[in-house]
């Protein structure tokens, strides 16, 4: 019996339901080496991550299928692959960048759940918008900016 995608998924969903943690990605190697992503829209700690390795492991058999397993968050440079990052994130600054081609970098200053809106870096000697509306399906990467001042 191989080791599925979809049953990671559904034993980490099974463990998050009742939770504000959600599942933003789940790979299996050829090898079983299986890797979870979880997030929370008030942050992640150890523990959660701790508590959804072990209810993985308690619903897998090593005796049938050995595998090497990983549960953290994404990371900060990883892009966001999940609508409730975005809500994660507002407040932070991002870098988008569209389907079309556009890219802005700026705060992202709301999230309704269909769209984003970013409110751009301002450039010198360039007209400015104040905000910028972007529907998730335009959207084709949007990551964190990480800056240190």
């Amino acid at each position: 019996m191989m080791i599925t995608e979809a049953t990671i998924r559904a034993l980490v969903e099974e463990k998050l339901e009742g939770t504000d943690i959600f599942i933003v990605a789940a790979k299996v190697s050829s090898t079983n080496s299986i890797r979870v992503f979880i997030d929370a829209v008030e942050g992640l700690n150890v523990k959660d991550c701790v508590s959804v390795s072990r209810h993985i492991e308690g619903n897998l058999d090593r005796e049938i299928e050995d595998y090497e397993l990983q549960v953290s968050s994404p990371g900060l440079t990883e892009p966001f692959s999940h609508p409730l990052q975005y809500k994660k994130n507002v407040g932070r600054d991002i870098k988008v960048t569209t389907l079309e081609g556009e890219t802005w970098k700026g705060k992202l200053v709301a999230f309704d759940g269909e769209a984003i809106t970013v409110a751009p870096e301002k450039k010198k000697k360039k007209e400015t918008v104040d905000s910028v509306l972007i529907p998730l399906e335009t959207i084709k990467e949007a990551k964190t900016v990480i800056s240190f001042k």
